[in-house]
C-alpha cells in the first residue's frame, strides 16, 4: 500500500502482524523484500511495517538528488502519518544511518534503535569497497552512488543524543572499518555492539531470518 507523506513523495510499505510497532528500512539499490524472511518471523510478536524507500521498490521515483537528511524526513513524516507510537528503528546500511540520524533528532515516539551495518562518513569505507563504489560511480554517473561517496556526515559527538536503547550489528567482514563501530558503542550511552562473525556487510539481514530471534529478544528486552 502507498501514503502519501508530502505533496511530492508517496511511500509504499507493507504492514503485517500484531504487537509493538518495529519499521523496517533498507539500503541502497534495495527494496522493502529483501526482509520478507525476517518479516515471516517478526510478525508473530511485532507489528511489522517493511518501507520503500523514495526512488527505490514502488515508492516515488523522483528522479532528483536526495540526501540522507531527505530519507530520514521521508520516515519521520511516514511515521507521523500513521500516529505511530513506542516504534523500534530496524534499518539495514542506509536504513541504519536513517536509524542513527532520527535518533540523534531525539524523535518522541523512538522506543529503540537497531542499525545494521551502518556508516557515519565516507571516510568510513575500506579501500577496495570504496575504488568500487568510485568506478561504479564514474560509469553510471548514478546519485545514489554519488550520496555513498559524500554522505552521511555524523560527528561522533552527536551521537550522544541518541538516548533510547541501542544494538548496533555489523558484519565480521564489513565494507566499513571496524574502529568506526568501536566509536559508535562508545558514543552512545545505551549501545550494544555485536561483530558478527563470518559475516559480510549483508550476508546476516538480506533474504534471510537468522537474526531474526537475536532481535525480538533486543526489542522485547
Amino acid at each position: 500500500m502507498k501514503i502519501k507523506i508530502s505533496q511530492t513523495i508517496q511511500l509504499n510499505y507493507e504492514v503485517t502482524g500484531t504487537g509493538p510497532n518495529v519499521i523496517l528500512l533498507h539500503g541502497n539499490g534495495e527494496d522493502l523484500h529483501i526482509f520478507d524472511a525476517l518479516v515471516s518471523r517478526l510478525k508473530a510478536s511485532f507489528t511489522v511495517y517493511a518501507v520503500d524507500s523514495r526512488d527505490h521498490g514502488k515508492s516515488t521515483q523522483t528522479n532528483e538528488p536526495f540526501n540522507y537528511n531527505d530519507l530520514t524526513e521521508d520516515i519521520h513524516l511516514f511515521i507521523q502519518k500513521l500516529q505511530l507510537e513506542e516504534v523500534t528503528i530496524l534499518g539495514f546500511s542506509d536504513g541504519g544511518i536513517i536509524a542513527l540520524l532520527l535518533g540523534i533528532r531525539q524523535e518522541r515516539y523512538l522506543r529503540k534503535l537497531i542499525s545494521l551495518s551502518p556508516n557515519l562518513s565516507p571516510k568510513d569505507w575500506k579501500k577496495a569497497p570504496l575504488m568500487k563504489i568510485q568506478e561504479r560511480y564514474r560509469e553510471t554517473k548514478d546519485p545514489m552512488f554519488h550520496m555513498m561517496l559524500n554522505e552521511p556526515n555524523i560527528d561522533p559527538k552527536e551521537l550522544k543524543n541518541i538516548v533510547v536503547p541501542t544494538l548496533i550489528t555489523a558484519g565480521e567482514h564489513d565494507l566499513f572499518y571496524r574502529s568506526m563501530y568501536r566509536t559508535i558503542e562508545k558514543r552512545i550511552p545505551e549501545a550494544e555492539l555485536q561483530i558478527l562473525k563470518g559475516e559480510d556487510h549483508s550476508s546476516y539481514i538480506i533474504d534471510t531470518d537468522k537474526m531474526a530471534e537475536a532481535f525480538r529478544s533486543f526489542i522485547l528486552r
